[in-house]
């Protein structure tokens, strides 16, 4: 079913619309660009809708959590699916449910604290645990740089830096941490990359761990080089560049034939399958600027905000005008989308041409299906929360969120 058609014909507004086909589409076309020995996971915090997270199990090896909450939300909707747990700060509390999952087979480790503390509960949960140790790896020649986000490559407070990998290292051979078992390096440190830029970071992270287990004499097979592939709101239809990223990563593996290599995308999965749609319910010509005021806005839609971009939208136009008052409208002029939040910063898209536009007109605003509702301020004002739709229908077994 057409997305503007369904959009067209909501009764109910605002609402998130998905397309579970495309997305299943687009991650096989993912997972052909990648070589064998790339296992791929989704980072949950993308997107946790469980349709969504339904959807991707059995196209994708696994889903990345990154807290207790996440940790119990996607073993609920994808029981047997495998998990790696990361994310820093990790509770005594998150540590002990994941030790409780056989699901979780993965532990991405973020400092020493966290080492002795997964060291003591596995030792009292008497069960051996697989750790990968995520590192702040400096990669040099301004490869970072102008990046959306950046986790790493400079001081943040996520992962550890070189010399404490060293000394986790010394941990890891003592007697008190025999139930951890070192199985490789995790290193995400930037998100907004290019496939060029996302193969240099790779082979930085490759070669630094290879020269790692030689120095110490590991046996280090895994290398998580993390997710952060571009999506580009300002062009609706660019994408990754998969197939040329598998290719560098199939030459990466050639040079060492050993090494399975892991990576862990999320918005460059889901972004594209979503859409959030609503109605205009104003039109105002203010100080020399035009605005459309929507029903909604940033406490559903937080992105644009969050990044500081126009979300990409469409205009679907409603004849129907069924009041007795004139209908606020423009035509050819840049105009700006805010919602109904008592801020200035609840704005969706700034100074957008539109060829026509008027009150009672509904919004289709693209690449909605990652960090969207699910990082929204929902509560602020109270507003009524959107509907959500699947498409196609969905199974009795994944429902649809209730409102």
């Amino acid at each position: 079913m057409n997305v503007q058609t369904t959009a067209a014909g909501l009764s109910e507004l605002p609402a998130y619309l998905y397309d579970l086909a495309a997305l299943r589409a687009h991650v096989r076309r993912v997972r052909a660009a990648l070589p064998g020995r790339v296992e791929l996971y989704y980072a949950a915090k993308a997107n946790p809708e469980v349709p969504v997270l339904a959807a991707l199990h059995g196209l994708v090896d696994g889903y990345e959590v990154s807290s207790g909450g996440e940790l119990a939300h996607v073993h609920a909707a994808v029981p047997d699916a495998p998990l790696a747990f990361g994310g820093p700060g990790k509770s005594p509390e998150e540590i002990a449910a994941a030790l409780r999952l056989p699901a979780v087979h993965r532990w991405h480790v973020e400092s020493e604290r966290e080492l002795h503390a997964l060291a003591a509960a596995a030792a009292t949960a008497a069960r051996p645990v697989d750790v990968l140790l995520r590192v702040n790896l400096p990669v040099g020649g301004g490869a970072l740089d102008g990046v959306a986000l950046a986790m790493g490559g400079r001081p943040t407070p996520f992962g550890l830096d070189p010399e404490r990998v060293e000394r986790c290292l010394s941990l890891l051979a003592s007697p008190g941490f025999a139930h951890l078992r070192l199985r490789g390096i995790h290193a995400h440190l930037a998100s907004g990359l290019s496939a060029v830029e996302h193969l240099r970071v790779a082979e930085r992270i490759v070669t630094w761990s290879a020269a790692l287990a030689v120095r110490h004499r590991l046996a280090l097979d895994e290398v998580n080089v993390g997710g952060g592939m571009a999506v580009d709101y300002d062009d609706p239809d660019a994408r990754f560049d998969w197939p040329a990223f598998g290719r560098g990563l199939a030459d990466l593996l050639a040079r060492h034939p050993s090494l399975r290599l892991r990576i862990e995308p999320g918005r460059a999965l889901t972004a594209h399958c979503g859409w959030y749609a609503t109605e205009v319910l104003d039109v105002k010509h203010s100080h020399g600027e035009d605005f459309a005021v929507v029903r909604g806005g940033t406490h559903h839609l937080r992105t644009p905000a969050t990044r500081g971009h126009s979300q990409p939208f469409t205009v679907l136009p409603v004849d129907h005008w069924p009041h007795p008052w004139p209908r606020p409208g423009v035509t050819d002029v840049p105009v700006t989308v805010s919602g109904q939040l008592c801020t200035p910063k609840d704005v969706l898209a700034a100074r957008t041409p539109v060829a026509a536009l008027r009150a009672g007109d509904r919004l289709l605003f693209a690449m909605a299906g990652a960090y969207a509702w699910n990082i929204s301020h929902h509560e602020f004002l109270m507003h009524p929360r959107p509907a959500f739709h699947y498409l196609p229908d969905e199974t009795p077994d994944h429902p649809a969120r209730a409102p």
